[in-house]
This record gives structure tokens, C-alpha cells and sequence, in this order.
């Protein structure tokens, strides 16, 4: 307005100076109440821009006057406003270092401030209620929050976590679903609600709960396909046991269906492999492997993929092997699976040049194991034991450990399942419980003959006991050269008077 009156003024002003310039001031005569007043029009002009420009400051000064009270109150209010800004802050700062203490007194210091942030004030009061371990005074606030549509998540979200400390699961549980009923549902409603059916196992549950959040956009359409192949791989590992024919049916969909859903995910693809080919469908469980090798290969699937057929000589073997081997030429899986294909068929010189590619990979007891056999196949057994011997100390391999010795790859517990559908949802990733709880695997060292085999057994028998094998040759006496071999064996029962040495001198392979 201010702004206005000024650029009125200002052209006015103006109109004045040209009309003076022009030489035509004009006549201008005023009568009022008998008085009469003569002057040019340019001194009129001049005079009611005065008085204008007297009125509006009159005017602007009594409006001043007449808000002054109204503007303290609102320089009140902002101060207090300002006040409470700062309480909070340094409430929640108190509740987020574990002050109860200090969080409780600024709380109630922010409920007499900050009256127009009354959510933050009673959420400041829950926080720090539970920060000094008043579990009454919490639940008390957090119930109180649930009066509030605004404030209902929050709410829930605190009485679940309250019921969880207190090991109260049915009711944490409750809290959840109440707020996954929501219209806006939290993602951590959904979470806590996936790990209960989880826990339970209650696979169709969790796939049920993965795709609603997936239709609320909770998570991402590349974890909602991760979780629904892990979650069908748990469900058919526990119907692949079961007596009834419906239910093992019902298995090998499910885990066809995960090999589709993850191509990479190998639990699914081994076990879709195997229910195809009990079920008949050998071609089916050959393009599942061969797919899921292009994406991740992993020691499960060319094993699984090895044992599809079984009246195959060794030349074949070997070729259906290295052809797996050549789809995804660059995976060190790849590589290593190279190696296996000419172990199989015997051929020293394939087996040789194909470990060239496995030079720089760092020294795991099934490289070790892998080199062992290929030196042992070459005729070079002391290189072979110092393979060996660098495989007794040299660490596992995670996915190995996936394999068990005496039953199916991917022997899971469901609680394992359960830990394994969340872990690679959301990171693609595979667990290995059975190397975390440092289970019984398949053995990544070769048994090869006596002059490599550990001779503690042998040592620790019986005196009089047999041996398990013969021992004509590998142990000497601890002072003296290696002695002749005999022209006839010694008898069984003799036992060795000396250490086994890894080394000797140069002889002839056996």
C-alpha cells in the first residue's frame, strides 16, 4: 500500500514540474464557508499532495498505535515458540544420549511451550519416559498417542517395541497388524510382521505379506521377486519329504518356480532340478542348471547338473561337464569346473592347463585339493603333498560348506530358511549356516594313496592291532636314510618304527 501511495505521489509530482515547465501554470479558487482562496493550479496540486501524503502518515501512525498491543503478543508468542523449538531439540538429544532424567524434565518444560506442536510434545514425553525405564509412563503416552489419527503409526510403533522388550510377542504382533492395517502402512508394520511368519514358518503367510508390499509399494519389485523365490524354496524343502504324492507334486512346482523367479538363487534351481528329474523331466532339470550357471554358477548346481545322468562313461561325463563350464567361461566356478571335467575323463595334459587358470585365485583347502589331484594325475606326487598339506591350513570355502556329506545340498533348518528368505531378498545375497555353526561338509581334500594319507590313525592304534592298509612304504626311521624296499611285503601286523615324512627322496610315482 505503501508502495502505491508513493508511485501516485511521484507521478503527480511529475505532471506539476511539466505543466510548470510548460508555462501553463492554470487558475485555480476555492470557496469554503465563505472563505474563497485563489492560486494556480500547480499550487493546488502541491498542496493536496501534501496533505495526502500528512493524512496517510497520520493515518499509518495511529494503526501503529493501535496494534502495539497485538504486536507484543505476537513477539511474545514467537519468543515462546522459539523457546519450545529449543526445548524439544535438546529433549530429544537428551533421549537419543539415554538421559531420562534430563529428557523427562524438558519434556515437561515442552508441554507448558509448545502449545501449538502438541504431537512432538507427547512424543518427546514417550521417548523419554522409556529412556528412564518408566515402562507404565510410556505405555501411558504411547496409548495416549492413539487418540490422534496423525499419530497412530507412532504409537503403535511404540507400544510394539515396548511389548517386544517385555517379551510379549502376541501383543507386539497386534500392535503390528493394527498399523499394517493402515491406510498408509509403515514398512516397519510389514517387517515385523514378516519375521513372525517367518519365525513360525509360515512360508505362504510371508509370500502373501511380500506381495502386498509390493502392491503398497513398500518394497522395490527386485526384493519382492527375490523373497517370493526364496520363500517358495523354504516352502518346498518342506513338502519335498512328505509322504503324500500331492504334497511332493506340489514341491517340485514350487521350486520350478523359484528357479524361475531367481535364476541365481541356487537352493531353488538344485532343488528344482531334482524334484524335475524324480518326476522324469531330466531336459527340464538340465535347461534349469544351465541357466541358473549363466547367472551365479555355484558348486551345487555342476554337481547336481553331474548326477542328471548316470550311465554315461567318464569321456562323456567330462564333455557334458566342460560344456556347463563354457556358458559362463569367466566365473572362477567356471574355471574350477574346467579342472573337474578333465579329472574326470583322466586326462593329465587337459587337467594341467586348465589349473594354469587357476594360478592367481588365493590358496582355499578346495584349491588346494583341486591342485592335489591335478599333480597327483600328472605323476608328481610330492608336489601333490605339498598341496595337500597347504589344503590342512587353508580356509574353507563358504559355498562349499553348503553340501552335505551325508544328505542333500542345502540341508536347512527353518530357522536357517528363515534367515536365508531375508538375507537375500534384500541383498541377493546366500548365508552359509552350516559354515557359521562350522558343520561336517563334503571333504575338499582328496584320498589319495597311503604315501599321502595322515598316518595319526595308524600311530594311535592298539599295539598287536592291525593296520587299516598296508604300509610297506612312506616311514622311516627319524636318524637314518631311507631304507631299500624289501622283496617281499611285511607282514600285516608290523608296525612302522618311525615319523612319516612329507618328502624323500626323488622314486618313481605309484
Amino acid at each position: 500500500m505503501i508502495r502505491a501511495g508513493v508511485a501516485v505521489v511521484v507521478v503527480l509530482a511529475l505532471a506539476v514540474a511539466v505543466l510548470a515547465l510548460a508555462g501553463e501554470a492554470g487558475h485555480a479558487s476555492i470557496i469554503w464557508m465563505g472563505w474563497r482562496a485563489d492560486m494556480t493550479a500547480a499550487a493546488l496540486v502541491v498542496l493536496t499532495l501534501f496533505g495526502a501524503l500528512t493524512s496517510l502518515a497520520f493515518w499509518r501512525l495511529l494503526l501503529w498505535v493501535i496494534e502495539a498491543p497485538r504486536r507484543a503478543e505476537r513477539t511474545r508468542q514467537e519468543t515462546r515458540r522459539r523457546q519450545a523449538g529449543e526445548v524439544l531439540t535438546r529433549g530429544f538429544l537428551a533421549v537419543a544420549a539415554g538421559d531420562g532424567t534430563e529428557a523427562r524434565r524438558l519434556a515437561a518444560k515442552a508441554a507448558d511451550l509448545a502449545e501449538d506442536a502438541p504431537g512432538l510434545v507427547r512424543l518427546l514425553a514417550a521417548q523419554a519416559a522409556e529412556a528412564a525405564g518408566d515402562v507404565i509412563a510410556a505405555q501411558a503416552a504411547y496409548s495416549a498417542m492413539l487418540g490422534f489419527p496423525e499419530m497412530r503409526l507412532a504409537g503403535h510403533k511404540g507400544l510394539m517395541l515396548l511389548a517386544q522388550g517385555q517379551g510379549d510377542r502376541a501383543t507386539a504382533l497386534r500392535h503390528a497388524e493394527e498399523a499394517y492395517g493402515q491406510a498408509k502402512a509403515a514398512r516397519w508394520a510389514w517387517r515385523a510382521l514378516l519375521e513372525a511368519r517367518l519365525a513360525d514358518g509360515d512360508w505362504d503367510g510371508a509370500r502373501d505379506l511380500v506381495k502386498g508390499a509390493l502392491e503398497r509399494k513398500i518394497v522395490s519389485p527386485i526384493v519382492a521377486e527375490r523373497g517370493r523365490a526364496a520363500l517358495l524354496a523354504a516352502s518346498a524343502a518342506g513338502l519335498e519329504t512328505a509322504p503324500e504324492a500331492k504334497a511332493r507334486s506340489q514341491a517340485a512346482d514350487f521350486a520350478a518356480e523359484a528357479a524361475k523367479l531367481a535364476p541365481g538363487f541356487a537352493p531353488g534351481v538344485v532343488m528344482a532340478a531334482r524334484l524335475l528329474a524324480a518326476q522324469g523331466k531330466p531336459a527340464r532339470a538340465t535347461q534349469a542348471i544351465e541357466a541358473a550357471w549363466k547367472v551365479a554358477p555355484h558348486p551345487a548346481l555342476w554337481l547336481a547338473y553331474r548326477d542328471l545322468k548316470t550311465n554315461e562313461t567318464p569321456r562323456q561325463r567330462s564333455a557334458r561337464l566342460a560344456a556347463l563350464a563354457a556358458l559362463n567361461a569367466p566365473a572362477r566356478e567356471s574355471r574350477i569346473l574346467a579342472v573337474e571335467a578333465a579329472l574326470v575323463s583322466g586326462d593329465a595334459t587337459a587337467a594341467a592347463e586348465a589349473a594354469k587358470a587357476l594360478e592367481a585365485e588365493p590358496v582355499t583347502a578346495r584349491i588346494a585339493g583341486l591342485m592335489a589331484r591335478v599333480a597327483f594325475l600328472g605323476g608328481r606326487p610330492d608336489e601333490a603333498r605339498v598341496w595337500m598339506a597347504r589344503g590342512v591350513t587353508a580356509p574353507r570355502e563358504a559355498d562349499w560348506s553348503d553340501l552335505d556329506p551325508e544328505g542333500r545340498a542345502f540341508a536347512y533348518q527353518p530357522g536357517d530358511w528363515a534367515r536365508l528368505v531375508t538375507s537375500y531378498a534384500e541383498t541377493g545375497d546366500l548365508i552359509h549356516p552350516r559354515h557359521e555353526r562350522a558343520e561336517r561338509v563334503m571333504s575338499e581334500l582328496p584320498e589319495l594313496p597311503i604315501s599321502y594319507a595322515d598316518p595319526a590313525p595308524l600311530l594311535a592304534a592298539e599295539p598287536g592291532a592291525a593296520p587299516p592298509y598296508p604300509i610297506d612304504e612312506g616311514f622311516f626311521d627319524d636318524d637314518e636314510p631311507p631304507p631299500p624296499l624289501p622283496p617281499t611285503p611285511r607282514p600285516a601286523q608290523r608296525r612302522p618304527s618311525g615319523r612319516r615324512r612329507l618328502a624323500s627322496g626323488p622314486r618313481a610315482a605309484k
